[in-house]
C-alpha cells in the first residue's frame, strides 16, 4: 500500500509534484502512535503564507519531505484507521494541521476527551496550537458546510479574533480608523467584521479594483479604496493599519502619506509576497509582526482555563452565519486537482469569495 504527498520546490514554490511513499504498516505502529487517512483539507492564501514563512517560523520542519522540498501544512481532517493509543479508537474523526498528503502517522500525547497533540520530536518547537487535535466525531459543527467553513476560516479566523482583541487592548493606538490591506482576504474580513461591531471605530478595506464590487457586498467595511487611491485618505487624523498584503510599496506609500498620523502599523500576512529585505526608515509608527502565539499565551494566562475558547467560540457564533452568503465552497479530489489550486492559489488566480476544500 502507498500514500501520496503533495511537495513544492522550497526555493521556488511554482514547483510542485505529488510522490509515492510507504504507507506505514499499522501493526507496526508504536506504542501510542496513530495512523490516521487524510479525508479533506482546505486550501487558501494563508497556506502560501506558511511556504513563505516555511523556513523563518519552522512550518516545513512539521511533515518532513525529500531534500530541498516541502509540504505545505494544511487545516482538515483525518480519521483514524489504526490506534495504537488505548484510548483512541479506530473511526475516530480527528480537526488539526495536516500535510497534504493522504497518510500522517501521529505519536498521541496528552490524550483527552476533547482533544490530542502529536508528541513527535519534529513537531516540537512551534506555537501548540500546530499540533492539537479536536476529537470531532459526531459533532455537527464540523460536519458538511459546517465542517468545510472550520477548516477554511477557523485558524483565519482564530488570527482576526486576537489581532481584533490586541488592537482594542490598545485602545486601537488612539486611532479611530482602520484600514485593512487585502481587504478581500478571509483573515481581513474575518477582522474586519469584528472592528466593525466596536462603536466609534471606522473600518477602511483597500483592495484591487477587481475585487471592490465584492469588498464592499460584505457589508463590514465603512469604506472601500482601491490600491492606487489610497493617497486620497484623509491624513489629518490617527489611523492604525492593518497589512495583510506584505506589499512593501504600499506599506511606504501609507506610511509617507498620513506620516506621524499612522499610529499602528501591523504586519499579519503576505498575500502580495512583495516585501523587500532592505526597508527604509518610515514617518510614524515603525511597522511591527504581530506573532498570534505570543498573544494567545498573554490571554490564556489572563483569562484562565477555557478562556480563549469561551471569547473565540461567541466571536465565531457571529461570524460563521455570515459565510454562506460570502463564500462559495468548491471541492477538489485527487493529486491534479490539488495542484490546480495550488498554483492559482499561489498565482493569484482563486476568487475571493472562493473556497476550496481538496483530497488528494
Amino acid at each position: 500500500m502507498h500514500a501520496t504527498d503533495f511537495i513544492v520546490a522550497r526555493n521556488d514554490l511554482q514547483q510542485c509534484k505529488s510522490i509515492e511513499t510507504q504507507l506505514p504498516d499499522a501493526a507496526a505502529l508504536p506504542a501510542d502512535a496513530l495512523l490516521v487517512k487524510i479525508t479533506r483539507f482546505a486550501f487558501t492564501a494563508n497556506n502560501v503564507t506558511y511556504a513563505v514563512m516555511g523556513d523563518a517560523l519552522k512550518y516545513w520542519q512539521l511533515f518532513p519531505a525529500p531534500k530541498d522540498f516541502g509540504n505545505i501544512p494544511v487545516w482538515g481532517f483525518g480519521e483514524v484507521i489504526a490506534s495504537k493509543h488505548p484510548n483512541v479508537a479506530v473511526g475516530e474523526t480527528l480537526f488539526g494541521y495536516f500535510p497534504m498528503a493522504t497518510h500522517l502517522v501521529i505519536e498521541a500525547a496528552d490524550v483527552s476527551k476533547r482533544g490530542l497533540r502529536d508528541g513527535a520530536a519534529h513537531r516540537q518547537g512551534v506555537a501548540p496550537v500546530y499540533n492539537a487535535y479536536a476529537r470531532v466525531s459526531g459533532d455537527p459543527a464540523f460536519t458538511g458546510k459546517q465542517g468545510d467553513y472550520q477548516a477554511l476560516l477557523r485558524p483565519l479566523f482564530m488570527l482576526s479574533f486576537l489581532v481584533d482583541d490586541f488592537l482594542a487592548e490598545n485602545d486601537f493606538y488612539g486611532a479611530r480608523r482602520v484600514m485593512l490591506s487585502s481587504a478581500s482576504s478571509k483573515t481581513a474580513y474575518g477582522l474586519a467584521h469584528l472592528v466593525h461591531g466596536r462603536d466609534g471605530i471606522k473600518v477602511i478595506g483597500l483592495t484591487s479594483a477587481p475585487n471592490v464590487a465584492f469588498v464592499k457586498s460584505l457589508g463590514c467595511y465603512d469604506e472601500v479604496v482601491t490600491y492606487d487611491a489610497v493617497t486620497s485618505l484623509p491624513a489629518d487624523s490617527p489611523v492604525a493599519y492593518v497589512d495583510m498584503a506584505g506589499s512593501s510599496e504600499l506599506r511606504e506609500r501609507l506610511h509617507r502619506h498620513f506620516g506621524d498620523q499612522m499610529k499602528y502599523s501591523g504586519r499579519v500576512g503576505l498575500t502580495h509576497r512583495s516585501t523587500s529585505p532592505e526597508e527604509p526608515e518610515l514617518p510614524g509608527a515603525k511597522p511591527s509582526w504581530f506573532f498570534a502565539p505570543d498573544h494567545i499565551r498573554k490571554r490564556a494566562k489572563e483569562w484562565g482555563p477555557g478562556g480563549v475558547d469561551t471569547r473565540f467560540g461567541a466571536a465565531w457564533a457571529g461570524f460563521a452565519p455570515k459565510l454562506d452568503q460570502w463564500l462559495t465552497v468548491t471541492e477538489g479530489r485527487g493529486p491534479a486537482a490539488v495542484q490546480q489550486v495550488y498554483l492559482d492559489t499561489l498565482n493569484g488566480r482563486v476568487p475571493p469569495d472562493q473556497g476550496h476544500i481538496l483530497s488528494i
